[in-house]
């Protein structure tokens, strides 16, 4: 059940930071936002590494299979 967790927790990581990419190019964010955002996407990335130690995965197992749609991230 945890792996299945840390994978849409990834997969939602993985999406916040391209979206954050696309702010950050089209230059809408203020200093001050892209500070917090900086902050806030290393917070998650680190807490994402603490989570796999705690329950002995590597970035490998959140990259599930999907059948015919491919692996997921």
């Amino acid at each position: 059940m945890a792996k299945l967790v840390l994978t849409i927790i990834e997969l939602l990581r993985q999406l916040m930071e391209r979206q954050a990419m696309r702010r950050v190019e089209s230059d809408t964010l203020t200093e001050e936002q892209l500070e917090e955002l900086g902050l806030t996407l290393m917070r998650l990335e680190e807490k994402m590494e603490e989570l796999k130690v705690i329950f002995g995965l590597e970035h490998e197992d959140l990259n599930i299979e999907l059948g015919p749609l491919g692996r997921l991230l």
